[in-house]
């Protein structure tokens, strides 16, 4: 039977490269040990030269193969690599591969021994090199180095699956069918004759199989087989993504020696010329950018923390769709936004430069190797093909959309630009529209960006962004019309049904190269921070929720009277879905204000917009305190009180997971809040927070970090010992709650 075993733990590591490193018997004891994922190099927050991280390194891992595998074909699997690998075992080279975002494998069968040490040897060059992309001029983001994702050993019968593609067919029919295509290797010079049994199931179920005896001849084949007329198949949609299981078992003599096993999903997702259609209904869809990096360690988040970023972008934030910006991600990511309903958009890596005819055939091999990684997910409904907001090239474009379509006749492909009358080769026009600037023009109209005389399938996929950023700490009014700007957009992009969703730029601030952001080696262009805390415009995505599951009421503002350039509070915005807002000062009540609903009709919850309450304007009058009330079906769910004169009174610490693994690996998010007498953050302390953490846990990170915008996070990562880490913070008057983190093998 097939064996996957995790590579992770135990590697040893040098921050630079040297020959005499893949000898096997050469002493790697001044190696540090480290585990998987791994960032080359622990960065600043800010401020720091990205060139630290740009070095060749080595990676080293000592491990023994048992005698039962003699016989078997022994692979090493790579999730991600930054930037170009090349891998050793036992002395001698067995593969290479360029590009970080891809998954690569590497056949040790040959060299390896049994019964006996084997030294496995990566040479990691983590430059920026000119023939791989997204690299050979600038690029707007940092690509971490290292292995930063997770590493298998992987062994398996001579024979065996090397890859599956389950495509649901008939999906809006009450009789459904599944083609499935088997992609087997035989590695042995004889024909083999085996059978190929598939299984389609739900929670462990069996719900249909197929069995089929073939012979297989020496070299590669795929084999297609069908489940037909299948019935009470479960759609996959927003609310209900419901999964299923497909596994695929090869016997020889009647007995299993081969098995592999993937997810679906049954769902129709089209981009046409009057909108998104999944399962045959329109949605508009609403969603964000994402890039993959976190403080400090970049790229290397364990699965916990990748999935983490899901569940804010679909629970927190409100969205449908995401966008992989831009570069495929990690697979705990879309493996949870296909459990949780959230679409993707997954593309290859660049970022407007096209290199010669060697970076462009590198490129063309990433739309290969996603594909055939991430076919299966049923949150990926488009391919981006096309290097993120570069110029036409006919025939790079032609082989990319080429590629896409053999691959994967079941998906459209689409190419993002910022151009106008760019040519159109893919199946969706992506186009990146940055036309709104706070004026009055808000969107583009589709037929006016393509240049042709229909209206073709057209999707938003970036607005604002670098045209606004905005810090969290930030005065109030840029933070508002931050805000304003993403709900503009998102109104005018729901009123034309020709636009088939707006994602905006982006979900989270990230570090970049000096060439662009704001000096400190960050863009602050998300509606959360680089540490997931929102700024105001977080709440205009929250905001669209479903009141009677999530009621939101987030008042734009800080409630004092000398915070904006002409005194006061008003306009005061409020976002949310409640039916009504009563404002209550000094606990009176100065009226009920509603939704703008005939001034933003293309969003589902419309702000409520206050343009006059007594006594907030005048100076030299007393400034009270106020409370906001939020209505829904005339009963109150949800209220948001500011007092009048706040100070920083309590420190709140609250972990993510109340549970982690004891693997040396996992890791969790603890946020530290300074708020006032009702909770709310005060935002221009600048104070110093001690992080203290106890028990079997590391912080990822320095110890004693500044408050930014009142509060901070930071990731703690678990040991190898089973127990209780407890987290605790301090600034020089206040000590936080103590968080309990249990750790369990």
């Amino acid at each position: 039977m097939r064996k996957v075993i995790a590579f992770n733990h135990n590697w040893r590591y040098l921050e630079r490269f040297d020959e005499e490193f893949v000898d096997p018997a050469f002493d790697d004891s001044d190696f540090a040990v480290v585990h998987l994922p791994h960032a080359n190099k622990e960065v600043p927050y800010n401020y720091f030269d990205e060139k630290m991280y740009q070095f060749v390194s080595c990676y080293r891992k000592t491990f023994d193969l048992s005698d039962e595998y003699k016989g078997k074909r022994i692979f090493v699997d790579f999730e991600g690599v930054m930037t170009y690998g090349e891998v050793f075992i036992n002395g001698h080279f067995v593969g290479s591969h360029k590009g970080g975002y891809t998954p690569f494998s590497c056949d040790l069968t040959e060299y390896v021994q049994f019964g006996k040490e084997n030294v496995l040897v990566v040479k990691v060059d983590s430059t920026e090199r000119p023939d791989i992309p997204p690299f050979g001029h600038m690029i707007d983001y940092l690509c971490f180095g290292g292995i930063y994702r997770e590493v298998d050993l992987r062994i398996v019968d001579p024979v065996f699956i090397a890859n599956v593609f389950a495509k649901p067919q008939d999906v809006l029919e009450n009789k459904k069918s599944l083609e499935t295509s088997v992609f087997l290797k035989n590695t042995t010079p004889k024909e083999e004759t085996i059978s190929v049994m598939v299984e389609l199931g739900k929670d462990r179920s069996v719900t249909a199989l197929t069995t089929k005896e073939i012979t297989l001849q020496p070299g590669e084949e795929v084999v297609d087989r069908y489940l037909e007329n299948l019935m009470d198949i479960e759609l996959w949609d927003l609310e209900n993504p419901n999964l299923y299981e497909v596994t695929l078992t090869l016997k020889r003599n009647n007995e299993v020696f081969d098995s592999f096993e993937t997810r679906i999903g049954f769902r129709e997702a089209v981009v046409k010329p009057d909108g998104f259609f999944l399962n045959g209904k329109r949605v508009m869809l609403r969603g964000l950018n994402r890039h993959q990096s976190f403080p400090y360690v970049g790229y290397a988040m364990p699965a916990r923390v990748q999935r983490r970023d899901a569940d804010i972008l679909k629970f927190e934030l409100g969205l449908n769709v995401v966008r992989t910006s831009h570069y495929p991600q990690s697979k705990h990511f879309l493996d949870r936004c296909d459990e949780i309903g959230l679409l993707v958009f997954e593309e290859i890596p660049g970022w407007q430069h096209i290199g010669d005819e060697e970076w462009k055939a590198v490129a063309c091999e990433n739309v290969r190797e996603m594909i055939e990684r991430d076919w299966n997910h049923p949150s990926i409904f488009l391919w981006g093909v096309r290097i993120n907001e570069s110029g036409d090239d006919h025939d790079f474009y032609t082989e990319t959309n080429r590629i896409a379509r053999e691959l994967d006749p079941t998906r459209q492909t689409g190419g993002v630009r910022y151009l106008e009358k760019s040519e159109f080769l893919e199946d969706v026009y992506t186009m990146n529209d940055f036309i709104h600037s706070g004026g009055e023009k808000v969107l583009r109209d589709p037929k006016a960006v393509t240049g042709l005389d229909e209206y073709v399938p057209y999707l938003v996929c970036e607005f604002n962004g670098h045209m606004y950023p905005t810090k969290r700490f930030d005065q109030e009014e840029r933070l508002i019309e931050h805000a304003m700007r993403h709900l503009r957009v998102q109104n005018a992009a729901g009123l034309d049904r020709h636009i088939s969703g707006a994602i905006g730029w982006c979900a989270f601030d990230y570090n970049t190269h000096y060439d662009f952001g704001s000096g400190d080696r960050i863009c602050y262009h998300g509606v959360m921070d680089m540490f997931r805390i929102p700024k105001m415009a977080a709440a205009v995505y929250r905001s669209q929720l479903d009141p009677r599951k999530t009621p939101v009421l987030e008042p734009a503002t800080l409630w004092t009277r000398g915070e904006r350039s002409q005194g006061g509070v008003l306009p005061l915005v409020i976002f949310t879905n409640c039916d009504e807002v009563e404002v209550f000062i000094a606990n009176e009540s100065v009226g009920k204000f509603y939704p703008e609903k005939e001034a933003y009709p293309g969003v589902d919850y419309p702000p409520v917009i206050i343009r006059e309450i007594p006594s907030t304007g005048v100076w030299g009058s007393a400034w009270h305190s106020v409370e906001f009330v939020g209505y829904v079906d005339g009963r109150k769910v949800k209220s948001k009180k500011f007092v009048s004169n706040p100070i920083p009174t309590k420190l709140t610490a609250k972990a993510d997971d109340e549970h982690i693994q004891a693997d040396g690996i996992d890791a969790t998010r603890v946020v530290f809040k300074l708020v006032d007498q009702v909770g709310n953050l005060v935002p221009y302390t600048n104070e110093a927070v001690e992080i203290n953490v106890d028990g079997p846990g590391t912080l990822i990170g320095p110890k004693l970090v500044g408050l930014i915008g009142g509060c901070i996070a930071a990731w703690v990562k678990s040991t190898e010992e089973a127990g209780k880490i407890t987290i605790t913070a301090k600034t020089n008057q206040l000590t936080s709650n103590t968080v309990t983190i249990k750790t369990t093998n």
